[in-house]
């Protein structure tokens, strides 16, 4: 009987360790932005997982400062942490770029560009598990959702001035 590893034992070995290295050591889990640009939270009340997001912009839009916090099983923590270090420097429309391909990439769909993912390919394991796909999604939902909030704010607050200078 043979014991060797296949690419599929490699995957999950994959799997497992770099989530629960980003679980037991997040990164960008902090309260330290004091006044952020975007404030966005996600939770699935079913499972109790929940994560606040808080991002301050540079001068030119990109995201010069993301964090996180939250509780929840090891995969939604762990890939927010992935989540922010993927996103720093990234310019908004960048960032809402990157979470469609996200997406994509739980999905098994080909991702267009073939954008390299490095440690998040330890989340495609999840597609094996479609009821943790959710989890993966969590940070990633919510900072989609906080820039499209961010952008109706700013569109209401650039209608709301241009009506006062009438």
């Amino acid at each position: 009987m043979s014991t060797r590893a296949t690419p599929n034992d490699e995957l999950r070995e994959l799997f497992r360790e770099t989530i629960l290295e980003h679980y037991r050591h997040p990164r960008n889990r902090t309260t330290a932005i004091t006044d952020p640009d975007i404030v966005a939270h996600g939770a699935h009340t079913s499972c109790g997982d929940s994560v606040h997001l808080r991002l301050r912009l540079d001068d030119a839009g990109s995201i010069a400062a993301i964090e996180w916090d939250g509780q929840g099983c090891a995969i939604s923590q762990a890939s927010t942490s992935m989540m922010t270090r993927r996103m720093t420097g990234k310019t908004l429309a960048e960032a809402e770029e990157i979470v469609a391909e996200f997406r994509a990439l739980l999905r098994g769909e080909a991702i267009p560009g073939g954008a390299e993912w490095g440690e998040l390919h330890a989340l495609e394991g999840v597609r094996q598990f479609p009821v943790r796909m959710r989890c993966a999604l969590l940070g990633w939902e919510a900072l989609a959702n906080g820039i499209t909030r961010y952008h109706i704010t700013r569109q209401v607050e650039a209608v709301s001035g241009a009506a006062k200078t009438l």
